[in-house]
């Protein structure tokens, strides 16, 4: 039986030590005698730890069925990396993007996190980011046993990662060498550049504890894991923001384009991450076995952000001696007039973010007969996000100490931007920054973002094993899955950002409420400020309580026909009208063959498959029909009791079908060589936010009916026909591949208007015929729909990957145990993107795209004595910078390096020392060119000290 020769592979494979790269797959089964000489022609290399794991990663490449990279672990607990994405970007053609100096999201093959398609165990994951890429930082490393990245599909793997599939594994007791055994590893953590921070912290820790253990005459098998990680999350930056204005500030006639303003910030606090994982197997028989395992994450973030943000005051503003990168402005001296909103605010912001992930599945494996087995799997994932921001805003009076505070208009802001180093700055209100004299608190604000998404899946697959010199097996499969996604908006505002209200007036500070802080190191030459003890502040300025956020349409809404509610603000309706529900209800089926044959005489293996996957995808939609109850309008009441009767409220989606056909094939040139072709139609599901319906629909009173939706329920995946090449040759010590990769992307999502659209057909309320204001009926036709659809102009995106790895096992003694292990990949596309963002449109690359990644590794491992070094480096990129809002901007390129020692005290135990981004390596982002400043944050270096346990 193939399944046999498989099983008696792998046996072969771990009695080498490193994979026994000499050794090929035998085509026939050999008998004992046989297997025993080829057993003592295999040179056996003795490592251990980081080597271990590289060669276990290159076994598990070598004798995959389509293109793939794995990291592979020793044991619940063996990776260093502080989350999964760390980890995965040691692989060829991946890289990570880093959101307060941690890597959370990866790119693969220059695609960003959105065209990754991730699972566990097999199963879909869904995530925390309200979208449909997951946060690999929510999954700790600890708990992970090894990972996969296929970068080309067959048509048994869940659909949707256009870049890639990323497939972690959580430990399976019964397959452990071991009959029990038990990790314990514990780590403290420093950050150098938390003494910056103000309230910054400078320690955190890891701590983990993993058991696997076998019983019952090795039929029950019980694996348990708990992973916490606690650790400050400490920046300095300065942001630049988005060119949004226009003004001639030249005198020529032509208008330049001017920056909204920018943030002088210190960032910090708090990140605590619990992670738990359990699995059960039982194998009462030899031909029957079933799992059942759990996952659990918390990840609760709780952060601050002090400084200012300087807002330059839009086209009204006074601007002298401006100076000019092309049409756009990036410096001068921007002064306040009648017309214009130029202030400084300084800004005391504290942000919340309370994430669940958890993960269940129950797999039950039958082999049926010799030749036929079944496997049954019931899951269901579920994440949701609670991210609340909260925003404390202090503008300068002109006298705090006075009855009616006036708000302070002698404003002037000298600035010149610098490129990537931070910009020349002065202020005339600077002393003002740090006076409780001159400060006051004018508006404090809550903005929540409350997401829950939830998939259930059902997954039924049958292999049958042929006797045949072609096709080896069939397998065929169908799986069926209910995705519910829902956002949930809501809003408190008290006061303004930008003005001293009569009605809500601002909050005198006291001594006891603040502290001046000082920028250190780089950003010293910034002026000082106060920092405000939130709650000090808002005890004081809501001695009843700060009332909670509340979905609302807002008192300045006027739509709203009853009296206003009190506390509630003015134009808040879009609480409302964000908030909604996505169903996604998807049915999948495949049929593949799997080859065993030969070509010219050399042994060829692989697949050949096509699975169907039919959508049916919905959201919730409130329609503007101006009150209409023909069209459906009905009274909606808000949670502050407010009532709008210009709404229809409904459910509209689409349905429909795609084919993806994939092929994989595996030729092997010599017992050392091996060439792969793989070609597939893959797809990626749009963000699932995109999916939901924010529409607004108008009637005229002619009978047009038109409307606009910022996102569409109507949306479909992202397309694309891929291609992958590659040259594999392994050898005792190591092994080098190179890869060419062709993909041709379709239906990129841009903002489109379609003329004459099908409303009725969509499932909008449209009535057949209306009144207008003269009482004349007339017939309701389709006019334009602006909203987001599938572009179906699209572009190649290809590239070559080279990776190399080796051990010097042929130098003299203490260096025996030297290797390097690396990758390179260049990768370039002829999608162009087009961003307004820097002022006049700039073409940019496709976002997530770098030309070139490198990775490299140099370890040495002798006698219990291991260390390693790391770098990572990616050339520019486009990605989205966190300012006010988002906004992509393009990224500088950036090296990390990391080191790790280690050594092997006994059997037991081992000494590690570690430390992330050794070169202090910072994020530094622009609008389009180098000189329009866009990120430029600091994160300092994570030092780690700690123990590893196990027996």
């Amino acid at each position: 039986m193939v399944r046999t020769k498989k099983n008696l592979l792998t046996l072969a494979l771990a009695a080498a030590g490193i994979g026994s790269f000499a050794l090929m797959a035998e085509q026939a089964e050999p008998d004992s005698a046989v297997a025993a000489a080829e057993e003592e022609r295999v040179e056996v290399i003795e490592v251990r730890g980081f080597a271990s794991s590289l060669f276990r990663s290159l076994d598990a490449k070598r004798f995959s069925d389509i293109v793939s990279e794995t990291i592979s672990a020793d044991d619940l607990g063996a990776l260093p990396d502080v989350s999964m994405a760390d980890a995965l970007t040691r692989l060829p053609g991946i890289s990570a993007v880093r959101t307060g100096g941690q890597a959370a999201e990866i790119n693969i093959r220059g695609m960003s996190g959105g065209f990754v398609f991730s699972t566990l165990n097999g199963r879909e994951q869904v995530s925390t980011s309200g979208k449909r890429n997951i946060e690999f930082d929510q999954y700790p490393s600890e708990l992970i046993n090894s990972a996969a990245v296929y970068k080309s599909p067959k048509a048994s793997l869940i659909e949707g990662g256009v870049a890639g599939t990323v497939e972690l594994q959580t430990a399976s007791a019964l397959r452990n060498e071991q009959q029990h055994t038990f990790v314990v590893n514990a780590r403290g953590m420093y950050n150098d550049r938390a003494n910056e921070v103000p309230d910054g912290k400078e320690s955190g820790h890891r701590f983990s504890l993993s058991y696997q253990g076998k019983f019952l005459d090795d039929t029950l098998g019980v694996a348990l894991g708990y992973a916490r990680l606690f650790q400050p999350s400490v920046a300095t930056q300065f942001v630049g923001l988005a060119y949004n204005a226009q003004k001639d500030v030249t005198g020529d006639g032509q208008n330049e384009f001017l920056s909204e303003g920018f943030e002088i910030q210190h960032r910090g606090g708090e990140e605590t991450r619990d992670g738990y994982m359990a699995s059960v197997e039982w194998a009462p028989l030899s031909n029957f076995s079933l799992k059942a395992d759990a996952f659990i994450s918390r990840f609760d973030k709780e952060a601050f952000a002090r400084g200012f943000r300087v807002k330059l005051g839009g086209a009204s503003t006074a601007v002298g001696n401006p100076v000019l990168n092309n049409n756009s402005v990036i410096g001068g001296t921007f002064n306040r007039t009648s017309q214009s909103f130029t202030r400084v605010e300084i800004v005391n912001d504290d942000n919340r973010d309370y994430n669940e992930v958890d993960s269940f599945g129950i797999k039950a494996d039958w082999d049926v007969t010799d030749r036929l087995n079944l496997t049954m799997d019931v899951s269901r994932s579920t994440a949701s996000s609670d991210f609340r921001n909260g925003l404390l805003w202090s503008l300068v009076a002109e006298d705090a100490t006075a009855d009616v505070p006036v708000l302070d208009p002698n404003v002037s802001i000298s600035y010149g931007l610098n490129g990537l180093n931070l910009p020349n700055m002065g202020f005339n209100q600077a002393d003002a920054f740090s006076d409780i004299n001159r400060v006051m608190v004018s508006k404090y604000g809550i903005y929540p973002y409350v997401n829950s998404d939830a998939v259930n899946a059902f997954k039924l697959d049958l292999v049958y094993e042929l006797d045949m010199p072609l096709i080896r097996s069939v397998e065929a499969g169908v799986r069926y899955s209910e995705r519910r996604y829902s956002n949930d908006r809501s809003v408190f505002e008290y006061g303004s950002d930008g003005a001293f209200l009569s009605s809500q007036p601002p909050l005198r500070l006291t001594d006891d409420m603040v502290d001046i802080v000082d920028f250190k190191g780089k950003f010293a030459y910034f002026p000082s400020y106060l920092a405000i003890d939130l709650d000090k502040a808002l005890n004081a300025w809501f001695p009843q309580g700060v009332p909670q956020p509340i979905q609302t349409w807002g008192t300045g809404n006027p739509d709203v026909i009853n009296s206003p509610s009190p506390g509630v603000g003015p134009n808040t309706g879009w609480s409302v009208q964000e908030s909604g529900q996505v169903f996604e209800d998807v049915l999948a089926s495949y049929l593949m063959v799997n080859l065993d044959t030969e070509l010219f005489d050399l042994p060829l293996t692989g697949n050949l498959g096509v699975r169907r996957v039919d959508t049916d995808q919905t959201a919730t939609d409130l329609a503007n029909v101006d009150g209409d109850p023909l069209q459906g309008a009905q009274f909606i009441v808000d949670e502050a009791g407010l009532i709008n009767g210009r709404y229809a409220p409904g459910i509209i989606g689409d349905r429909y079908t795609h084919y993806l056909p994939s092929i994989n094939l595996n030729l092997g040139l010599t017992e050392n060589t091996q060439l792969r072709f793989a070609a597939a139609k893959v797809i990626s599901r749009p963000p699932i936010n995109r999916l939901s319906s924010n529409t607004a629909i108008f009637i005229s009173d002619d009978g047009e009916v038109s409307g606009n939706s910022s996102n569409s329920p109507f949306l479909r995946p992202f397309e694309a026909t891929q291609y992958d090449l590659s040259y594999e040759y392994y050898f005792g010590t190591g092994a080098f591949v190179a890869a060419l990769f062709y993909k041709d992307i379709k239906s990129f999502i841009n903002d489109f208007t379609i003329q004459e659209f099908d409303f009725k057909a969509a499932g909008f309320p449209v009535p057949d015929q209306i009144i207008n204001e003269d009482g004349v009926p007339r017939a309701t036709f389709d006019g334009a729909f602006s909203t987001a659809v599938n572009n179906e102009d699209g572009g190649y995106i290809r590239g070559i990957e080279l990776a190399y790895t080796q051990i010097f096992d042929f130098l003299p003694s203490i260096w025996s145990g030297l290797g390097v292990s690396g990758s390179y990949s260049y990768t370039e596309s002829e999608v162009d993107l087009v961003n307004p963002l820097g002022g006049e449109p700039v073409a940019m690359s496709f976002e997530g795209l770098s030309k070139q990644v490198l990775t490299a590794t140099l370890f040495w491992e002798h006698e219990g004595l291991e260390a390693r070094i790391s770098g990572r480096y990616r050339s520019p990129f486009v990605s989205t910078q966190i300012g006010i809002d988002e906004q992509v901007t393009n990224f500088h390129s950036e090296t990390v390096v990391d080191f790790q020692a280690g050594y092997q005290w006994n059997d037991n135990l081992k000494l590690l020392f570690q430390v992330n981004n050794l070169t202090d390596e910072p994020t530094k982002s622009y609008f389009g060119q180098q000189a329009q400043t866009g990120t430029l944050q600091f994160f300092g270096r994570q030092y780690f000290l700690g123990a590893v346990y196990s027996f």
